[in-house]
């Protein structure tokens, strides 16, 4: 059986970026993953904001990484070809108590190293952006805060490891780790076993549960729910800023995004629960949000929304980001309390933990061949006419329109479905190329694609899911025989 020099246990987005700075050096690098496809919990769902880390507490190693994976985004973005925007937030008073805090929040950013924040006055604020609430008192403008497609930055970080070597186990949960005199040697999963030198602990959620696995978990991590409305793209009060409430010490509050795919974001609640499976939308929940984000965008209006999801965050007590290296279980590396930054902060906690994994004696010898560029799937709906007429000739599959809401194509799907991280699920179609993401929340394409999913995987159609075994869209034949 092959050895693997490192596992990582989690295919969100920090261990897939793990999974990336690792495919530099020449080493057998695997990641597994419960789930069916790349993303991990908590980084398919988030607001898809890159912080600066402006209001991190100073001082701890949030802020430390959050701060150092900000710059590094611009090359990142064009590297892995993501789509990402500094669009620039508006940290936004609406009160005379929130405007009397601001002084504080702008020096702080100063202490976590972000000293690129403005102060606004109520005229500025109402300058930057003009659907902001007329009851605006002022503001901190955090000119290098940003947008980004996460379910694209996830994908393209697998995707370009997986080019340069790294393994992927998907649908494999992981059940025991086993050690050899106070050593880690396998990771036990539902399908096998795998050798190996070094496990990383990047199972955001379900750190807890991986870390008692090797007796390491000092620790407990709940989910906390946040709930979102996705409004649609011509509405009259779209923003280009994002509007950041003055934040509490249980949470960023609730927001009001743009997006890289033109629609609005705004929430999410903050709701600490147990059950690590409940993705129920509330209504008590909605309603808090647009009660919440009216006091920054008075216009919002739930009439205006496509759809509603949450996400749960790992919520580590006690809080603090903690990545580290066992003292008592040699080869093991937890990484643990990330939390809404997780996204952002991947970029940097990739550098962080290679740093670890050298100290602990694993050897890096660069890889020659690194290719660090990856090619997104064609976006058909950003080209000429006169390059999808060329293209069209070419393959008349980009012709089949598919998704008349997003302008997907059935060769943009079969070009999801045959990347070096295949989508295999009606979702993960989704979360490549946003069919199902329209007005129509895929009422007219879903039936279509789960029938190019069967033809290209070449299985039945009733065995296509939405996202997980259990989830599967047919029970039988219809009335077609598809």
């Amino acid at each position: 059986m092959e050895i693997m020099d490192v596992v990582i246990i989690g295919a969100g987005a920090v261990g897939t970026a793990i999974a990336r700075e690792l495919s530099k050096y020449e080493l057998n690098v695997l990641v597994v993953d419960k789930n069916e496809d790349v993303g991990g919990d908590a980084s398919k769902s988030n607001s898809g904001i890159i912080h600066t880390g402006y209001d991190a507490t100073p001082g701890t190693l949030e802020s430390r990484l959050v701060v150092a994976a900000n710059p590094m985004y611009d090359k990142l973005a064009r590297e892995l070809d993501v789509p990402f925007t500094r669009c620039g937030a508006i940290l936004t008073a609406v009160s005379q108590e929130e405007y009397e805090l601001l002084p504080e929040l702008f020096r702080k950013s100063h202490e976590n190293g972000v000293y690129d924040v403005e102060m606004l006055t109520a005229e500025q604020a109402k300058s930057l952006e003009p659907q902001i609430s007329p009851e605006v008192k002022g503001g901190i403008y955090i000119p290098r805060e940003g947008i980004i497609d996460p379910f694209t930055l996830v994908v393209a970080y697998a995707e370009n490891a997986a080019m340069n070597g790294v393994k992927f186990m998907l649908s494999t949960k992981v059940i025991d780790i086993h050690l050899e005199d106070g050593r880690v040697s396998r990771v036990v999963t539902d399908i096998g076993e795998i050798l190996t030198r070094f496990v990383i602990n990047a199972a955001g959620l379900y750190t807890d549960e991986i870390a008692k696995m090797v007796n390491q978990c000092d620790f407990t991590v709940h989910p906390r729910k946040g709930q979102f409305y996705i409004m649609e793209k011509d509405i009259p009060y779209n923003i280009e800023k994002i509007l950041l409430p003055v934040p509490t010490k249980h949470s960023k509050g609730k927001l009001a995004s743009p997006t890289v795919h033109g629609n609005m974001l705004i929430g999410p609640t903050a709701e600490d629960l147990e059950d690590k499976e409940d993705y129920a939308v509330t209504a008590e929940g909605l309603e808090e949000i647009i009660e919440s984000v009216r006091r920054l965008l008075p216009a919002a209006s739930p009439k205006d929304s496509i759809t509603q999801y949450c996400g749960l965050r790992p919520t580590k007590t006690p809080e603090g980001y903690k990545i580290e290296a066992s003292e008592e279980v040699q080869g093991y590396i937890g990484v643990t309390g990330v939390r809404s930054t997780g996204v952002t902060a991947s970029a940097s906690i990739a550098g962080y933990v290679v740093d670890i994994l050298a100290d602990e004696g694993l050897e890096l010898k660069p890889k020659v061949s690194f290719e660090p560029y990856r090619i997104g799937i064609t976006k058909f709906n950003e080209l000429s006419w006169k390059e999808k007429d060329e293209l069209i000739r070419q393959n008349p599959f980009y012709g089949h329109v598919v998704c008349r809401c997003e302008t997907v194509t059935e060769g943009q799907i079969i070009e999801a479905i045959q990347r070096p991280i295949g989508a295999r699920s009606l979702d993960a179609i989704k979360r490549r190329l946003r069919p199902g993401t329209g007005r129509c929340q895929g009422g007219f394409c879903s039936p279509r694609i789960v029938e190019i999913l069967a033809r290209e995987l070449n299985v039945p159609a009733e065995t296509i899911t939405k996202h997980r075994k259990g989830s599967e869209i047919l029970t039988g034949p219809n009335r077609l025989g598809v």
